[in-house]
């Protein structure tokens, strides 16, 4: 035969002499690295198996909280609002003189309510018209400078510094 078509005999490679050369040793029986590897695999897998857990509880927690922080607030506001009511009804058992006095407390309470909800009234009178915080409903010929306020029909509001609700106006232009 070929030497190239020769099977090729196992070769003893230095590990495997030391092996055969040395039975007094007792080599770390496979079984066991195997076991330690599988304890090892079945400890990590359980760590992560619990870390996923935790973390999938962890987000419902968060949703729930901030789903209970928006049902509180608007809880709160209600409250609010529900003292408002009180003295409507009030107002509505009094006679006329007493009305307009209701009334007016009516309308300071409210406007403390909201302010205390972070929500403030846009101060506009004597501006010029911006559309970020103003809508025109109106362009009136007014003695005015061009482009000024000269009426408001619906107030607009803030809350935090963010336009709530957009003022409606009513913007002055030139006379013709």
């Amino acid at each position: 035969m070929d030497k190239h078509t020769e099977p090729e005999k196992p070769r003893k490679t230095e590990s495997s002499q030391a092996k055969t050369t040395n039975p007094d040793e007792n080599p770390v029986p496979e079984t066991t690295v195997v076991d330690e590897l599988t304890k090892k695999y079945d400890e990590l897998n359980d760590k992560h198996l619990r870390l996923a857990a935790e973390f999938e509880n962890y987000k419902k927690r968060v949703i729930r909280d901030q789903e209970n922080a928006v049902r509180y607030a608007n809880e709160k506001f209600a409250l609010d609002i529900i003292d408002i009511l009180d003295n409507f009804e009030r107002a509505l058992k009094s006679d006329d003189e007493n009305l307009r006095d209701g009334l007016e407390q009516i309308h300071k309470l409210y406007l403390s309510i909201l302010s205390r909800n972070g929500i403030e009234p846009m101060l506009i009178e004597g501006t010029t018209f911006d559309p970020a915080f103003h809508e025109a409903v109106a362009c009136i010929p007014a003695d005015a400078p061009e482009g000024s306020i000269i009426d408001i029909a619906i107030p607009g509001y803030m809350i935090r510094g963010k336009v709530l609700r957009h003022a409606k106006v009513a913007v002055a232009k030139k006379k013709e």
